[in-house]
């Protein structure tokens, strides 16, 4: 197996920049996905790497070795493609089997090879249809067996899943993840799905208009964005931002609404000096509940009294385990993650909690995260 390491990579179209100065180390056997929206350069890197087109600057490592002027059959890697790319008057045996014979591999190897693989991918008995007697599942399986058993160095996967319906893409992530695990091959995959990538990946990297813009395992993807776009893009529903004013008082002003800047996060906001900044909160960490409603003792209480402010519920939308909740302040609309049980219709009083340690803020100007 081997690690993959890109330096300083460029690839332009036709005055048209797709990657712009990437640098990205990929460990042995590690499973790192390259997500983004489309036409942000994720996979023209990785036919780069395939060597399915050339880099304009900048350098690629598969193992030790500097791959840049070889061919894509000397890169020693497999790629899977969105379409599948099954050849139709092949059966299954003969798409697993081509790569082998192309390699001019021994037949005993290759019958050994391919029915190996496919007892591992559980198709045995499909060996000897064609592919328009398969489903789609059954198809992307075929072309990671034929990915399989060239036994490459490293992985390269681009979209292979955006073929198949809900249900089966949720199952074939978990089969994907395991069997990478299972095979420790390096992999690359690339998708613009941000739940295939926050699910399957060891680390996640985002990039946005042909530049890197984070790479981390998905947990500190999600916890601590470096900028606002990775914080708009990781999560769903999308984090709400909040255009503030920094007042000298030591609160953020939204217009609608004022909050005590956190605690945590004054210091970093002095030495920024920023004097507006997007105030970042997630769905799910915002704190719904009822205005006026009387605790036991029959005091109302609010959980985040300083930072809570009085909503109206715009909309609902029910999702069966949870539901979110469109919520007017002033001008505002901000949307928060409850529970299924939560018990309000469009026009019902609420009172919103921003707890402390859960907001993020990001300079105005820059997008850049603060603290």
């Amino acid at each position: 197996m081997a690690r993959v390491e890109i330096k300083g990579l460029r690839k332009e179209f036709e005055g048209t920049v797709a990657v712009e100065g990437l640098n990205l180390s990929i460990k042995d056997k590690e499973f790192v996905v390259l997500l983004g929206p489309s036409g942000c350069g994720k996979t023209t890197t990785l036919r780069c790497v395939a060597g399915l087109e050339d880099a304009d600057a900048g350098e690629i490592y598969i193992g030790d070795q500097l791959v840049n002027e070889l061919d894509p059959k000397d890169r020693n890697v497999a790629m899977v493609f969105q379409s599948y790319a099954l050849y139709p008057h092949m059966t299954v045996y003969g798409n697993m089997a081509f790569p082998l014979e192309n390699a001019r591999v021994a037949e005993r190897e290759i019958n050994e090879r391919v029915n190996r693989t496919a007892r591992l991918l559980q198709i045995e008995a499909l060996l000897s249809r064609k592919p328009a007697q398969l489903s789609g599942g059954q198809r992307q399986r075929v072309a990671l067996g034929r990915a399989i058993v060239r036994e490459p160095s490293v992985f390269l996967m681009d979209e292979p899943l955006s073929n198949l319906d809900a249900q089966l893409r949720v199952h074939m992530r978990a089969e994907l993840k395991r069997l990478q695990k299972d095979l420790g091959v390096t992999t690359i995959y690339v998708t613009h799905d941000q739940v295939e990538a926050m699910t399957m990946a060891d680390r996640v990297a985002l990039m946005n208009k042909g530049v890197l813009q984070q790479c981390e395992p998905p947990r500190i993807m999600y916890d601590r964005p470096v900028n606002k776009f990775c914080a708009s893009f990781i999560g769903s529903p999308p984090i709400n931002l909040i255009p503030c004013d920094v007042r000298d008082g030591g609160t953020l002003d939204a217009g609608d609404f004022h909050i005590p800047i956190p605690e945590q996060l004054v210091g970093p906001l002095q030495e920024s000096s920023a004097d507006g900044v997007f105030l970042g909160i997630r769905p799910q960490d915002l704190h719904v509940s009822h205005e006026g409603v009387p605790d036991a003792s029959g005091v109302v209480v609010y959980r985040f009294p300083s930072s809570s402010v009085p909503a109206e519920v715009y909309t609902t939308e029910p999702l069966g385990d949870a539901t979110i909740l469109d919520l007017k302040v002033g001008d505002k609309l901000l949307k928060a993650l409850v529970a299924a049980t939560f018990e309000g219709d469009a026009g019902t009083k609420v009172v919103i909690g921003f707890p402390p340690e859960r907001i993020h803020l990001f300079d105005r100007g820059s997008g850049r995260a603060i603290g």
